[in-house]
């Protein structure tokens, strides 16, 4: 198959490129593994190399200029392209959505026939975090669009919470407006491992919830925090205005304020504490836990 992956040198595109070039996947039963040629979509290909790493490289990645802002670039570079490994793209909702929209286009143009999306599992028009619209438009165009396609529905990122976590393991403090709502948190890796079995695999023509394996309220996050840290973590739920106060004091875009602000008002409605089985049955290994990605390395 010739698989293309959009986003190759971002820090999940890459690591979905390295997966299905150098065959490091254990995915479910009726997947294939090797021989595929696998395009590096990207707006500099020069920067895949130093992204995907040199395993992967040695292994035949094939970089290829695609632009989510230039539409002809991104028919080009899906022309013959057998699968699409579509990772969203990034930054303020609107242009996303510009964007998505032209990938869309281009892949029916080219006759993709198998567009793997990573989505997420508050892909809700209703909902208040800002990136839940872009991902139900999205799958919407792409149940609209005659292409199969799975859509890949990952939880919060460990990774992207840790911003928030990790000065906990040394202040004993968890402040974040969460309220009482809960989080299935999921390693970026187990999503990418995901993604890539998944376009390894027939189209499932449905959505796959990818979560970490458990839900937590904060409270329970802060108790993990403790464990880690060997001392105690406290959880505070501090009002949205306080943290949209802080951010704007440290700095903070003013469009990240806002997505970290409505993100955390998702939270507080509870739409992101679905667990599900989905990371090991499609990769062959449990999820990791938030322990184990907030750890500090040896």
């Amino acid at each position: 198959m010739r698989i293309a992956v959009t986003g190759s040198t971002g820090t999940l595109g890459s690591q979905v490129v390295g997966l299905l070039a150098a065959g490091g996947l254990t995915a479910s039963p009726g997947a294939e593994h090797g021989g595929h040629e696998v395009l590096a979509l990207a707006r500099r290909p020069d920067a895949v190399q130093a992204a995907v790493g040199p395993a992967a490289w040695g292994a035949g990645v094939v970089p290829v200029r695609a632009d989510y802002d230039d539409g002809p670039s991104l028919a080009s570079a899906l022309r013959g392209v057998d699968v699409l490994v579509f990772v969203s793209s990034d930054g303020d909702a609107a242009r996303m959505m510009v964007h998505h929209h032209n990938v869309v286009r281009a892949a029916v143009g080219a006759g993709v026939g198998h567009v793997v999306y990573l989505s997420g599992v508050d892909a809700d028009p209703g909902s208040p975090f800002c990136y839940a619209f872009t991902n139900g438009y999205t799958e919407g165009l792409l149940r609209r669009s005659g292409c199969g396609f799975s859509f890949a529905r990952a939880s919060l990122f460990t990774e992207f919470f840790a911003a928030f976590l990790r000065p906990a393991l040394v202040s004993g403090a968890l402040r974040v407006p969460g309220g009482e709502g809960r989080v299935a948190l999921v390693s970026r890796s187990d999503v990418g491992r995901c993604l890539a079995a998944l376009a390894l695999l027939p189209p499932s023509g449905r959505h796959h919830d990818l979560t970490g394996p458990a839900t937590l309220t904060f409270d329970g996050v802060a108790g993990v925090l403790s464990e880690v840290a060997g001392i105690p973590v406290s959880y505070t739920d501090i009002p949205p205005e306080v943290q949209v106060e802080e951010l704007a004091r440290a700095g903070e875009d003013p469009w990240w304020t806002y997505a970290y602000s409505t993100m955390f008002a998702s939270v507080r409605q509870d739409r992101w504490s679905t667990v599900s089985d989905e990371v090991l049955r499609l990769t062959g290994r449990a999820p990791v836990s938030v322990a184990d990605a907030v750890r500090p390395a040896p």
